[in-house]
């Protein structure tokens, strides 16, 4: 620990420690449809992480769960289909393993795996997208970052067992949207979760998956604002507010069902400063802050 300077990177251990959280980087660039270098992301967070502070000074709490770093999966060069297996059984051993797993995308098709990863019924599994889009592209020419949700329905998660917040104007399709609905997603747009608060947003979505023993967290980092996080390919003006983006991986993290989250989507390259890098690491704080407030529940 750096006493003066208590951060972040001080809670990553290596993974054969004990640690409540653990950490998964899958660099998956393959299947983007803009293409990109989502696969620096991993690398990327664990270098910004020293200078992420440990301390909330609105809580008073000095951030002091462990993290398990389970290092970057070796999927440079492989097709989605290719990484599918390996990325779902790594999750699987991290959810064996710990409490509360971080999968740090890459694209995100990374998400399918993921939440196959959780090893459950995906009829016992409920998905919480905070994303700008719906990722209900079709499938009839194969698997990529922009059909996961489509995907996942096709393998049998049903609409009830899906919340999506965060969804962007002239981002999306009507067809999606048509479908999403037809199928009892439950949709809440950027610009509801301005308008009627984000708490409340995410108190809608976890009652929707109420029926659900675990849950699944997609972060895509294109939910927020373009101008607050460049670093994201499919990011547009108007989007969540990072201040709400923060507050709302928080709550999720929170919640006891909710077993593993991701973040995908964040291309280090498209933002020559250090705004998107230092989001990303406030993201990983959130995260740890919400989890340790499951202990105070």
């Amino acid at each position: 620990m750096t006493s003066a300077w208590p951060n972040l990177q001080d809670l990553l251990v290596p993974a054969t420690e004990s640690a409540p959280i653990g950490l998964v980087g899958a660099p998956l660039a393959a299947g983007s449809v803009t293409p990109g270098r989502c696969d620096l992301a991993p690398g990327e967070l664990r270098e910004v992480l020293r200078r992420v502070g440990r301390y909330d000074i609105d809580t008073g709490n000095l951030l002091d769960a462990l993290v398990a770093d389970h290092g970057d999966l070796p999927l440079e060069g492989l097709s989605i289909e290719e990484a599918t297996a390996p990325i779902r059984e790594a999750v699987a051993a991290s959810v064996a393993q710990h409490r509360l797993t971080l999968l740090i995308g890459g694209n995100n098709a990374v998400t399918r795996p993921g939440v196959h990863g959780l090893g459950l019924p995906l009829e016992r599994v409920g998905l919480l997208t905070l994303d700008a889009h719906f990722d209900m592209r079709e499938t009839d020419n194969g698997l990529g970052n922009g059909n996961p949700v489509r995907a996942l329905m096709e393998d049998g998660l049903p609409g009830r067992n899906i919340a999506q917040v965060g969804l962007a104007p002239f981002a999306n399709s009507r067809a999606m949207h048509q479908d999403a609905l037809a199928a009892g997603n439950l949709v809440i747009s950027a610009s509801y979760v301005r308008e009627h608060g984000v708490e409340r947003q995410v108190e809608r979505a976890l009652l929707h998956l109420a029926h659900c023993d675990a849950i699944y967290v997609d972060c895509d980092i294109d939910v927020i604002d373009r101008s607050q996080f460049p670093g994201a390919p499919g990011a547009r003006p108007g989007g969540m507010a990072v201040g709400d983006f923060f507050a709302a991986v928080r709550l999720l993290a929170a919640e006891p069902r909710v077993r593993a989250i991701d973040l995908t989507e964040w291309d280090p390259p498209l933002d020559p400063t250090d705004l998107s890098a230092l989001t990303a690491g406030r993201w990983l704080a959130e995260a740890i802050a919400g989890f340790e407030g499951r202990a105070l529940a």
